[in-house]
């Protein structure tokens, strides 16, 4: 049953059967800092995050950067060609060294460098080169020049983050031996993104937005489609929702879409007709449309714990899209522009403090999986 904010004796733990009383986190965990705090360390930093695809950085040296929680890394190919990533932090001073570089507008360099003080990196990480400065002690009267210790390029290098990849999708985790492999946290979900041909598929589009919400919010809309019918009318007349299946894993749900007219195979990357959304924990989608030759993937990463910022991207056999292709682009945006604004009111309701812990539905078991997977990391 719903639990106000005049009742918070009775606000308790996600259950772990859907019909019980408390089967959704209770409201304060959607708006209180100190869970936003929390969640930088217990959520994104022990799972497997989304980084980017590799197929933008295709040459030795190529690199993005990005920033999960508090947490800058740069994600660069090595010399052997292999996928890295390392914190973007010098082992000098701790400066920050390359500016934000999207994944999208990747950069290219033969090796690191911090414009602090020019240590250099190699792209293995190891350290490459100093100044003289840090050679000599000649501005140093109490030090000779003997008496300074060199640099160990290894030991002085930089600090790298564990990578691992699902197809062309790159994957970081930042504890020092993760509790989960990739493979044991993406489940079947690996082996069916492999058996497509992700990495042919060229980047088309990319939307990037600023929601005033919760991420766990939009979340839990993505991962269910009882709003659909009243929310995305032009989107579900194409849908037979009643044979559409909700399937849950350990660390990722799947929403299957049944169409209501058969697609020629020629035009969809998935071989099934059907829609398949993928939702790996914690916040990156991968989106199978059963009426496009493409796939979308989306990013949601929390900027506080009143709003979170929504990175779309599309991927097509070819970067420059036929006019069903753009239209098709733009249906999809549509939707997240209803979605938003839906998401939006949910959690302007959320933050007014009446609610002390909301009631799932039978067929929200997704969201229930949300709920628990969150609650299951806050107690770790």
């Amino acid at each position: 049953m719903t639990r106000w904010n005049n009742n918070r004796d009775e606000i308790g733990a996600v259950s772990a059967d859907i019909t019980a009383e408390t089967n959704a986190l209770p409201a304060r965990y959607f708006t209180d800092p100190e869970v936003h705090e929390m969640e930088k360390e217990k959520v994104f930093g022990q799972y497997w995050v989304y980084a980017g695809h590799e197929t933008h950085i295709p040459d030795a040296g190529d690199y993005f950067t990005r920033t999960i929680g508090d947490k800058q890394i740069i994600v660069t190919r090595d010399g052997e060609g292999d996928v890295r990533a390392f914190y973007n932090v010098c082992a000098h001073r701790g400066s920050k060294m390359l500016d934000d570089t999207p994944m999208t507008d990747p950069g290219s360099l033969s090796r690191i460098t911090c414009p602090y003080h020019l240590w250099a990196y190699e792209l293995d990480g190891s350290l490459q080169s100093t100044p003289k400065s840090f050679e000599e002690a000649s501005l140093n009267p109490d030090l000779d020049d003997d008496a300074v210790t060199e640099l160990d390029p290894e030991e002085n290098g930089l600090m790298e983050v564990n990578t691992d990849a699902i197809g062309p999708l790159v994957f970081v985790n930042f504890e020092d031996e993760p509790s989960l492999s990739l493979a044991e946290q993406a489940g079947s979900m690996k082996t069916e993104l492999e058996d497509l041909p992700l990495g042919e598929y060229e980047h088309a589009r990319r939307y990037v937005s600023e929601v005033e919400c919760n991420w766990k919010t939009f979340s839990g809309n993505y991962s269910e489609c009882d709003h659909c019918q009243a929310n995305h009318q032009d989107w579900v007349q194409g849908l037979e929702l009643m044979e559409s299946e909700l399937e849950v894993n350990d660390y990722h749900w799947v929403l299957h879409y049944k169409h209501k007219e058969d697609v020629d195979d020629e035009m969809r990357i998935h071989p099934e007709h059907e829609a398949k959304f993928y939702y790996f924990w914690p916040n990156f989608t991968v989106n199978m449309y059963g009426t496009a030759d493409g796939y979308g993937t989306y990013i949601i990463d929390p900027i506080d714990e009143g709003r979170f910022q929504l990175v779309a991207d599309y991927y097509f056999r070819d970067a420059d899209l036929s006019e069903e292709e753009e239209k098709f682009v733009q249906t999809s945006r549509q939707l997240q522009e209803e979605d938003f604004e839906l998401v939006e009111r949910q959690y302007e309701g959320l933050t007014s403090g009446a609610l002390g812990q909301a009631q799932l539905g039978p067929n929200e078991h997704t969201v229930h999986k949300l709920h628990r997977l969150a609650q299951d990391a806050y107690n770790a």
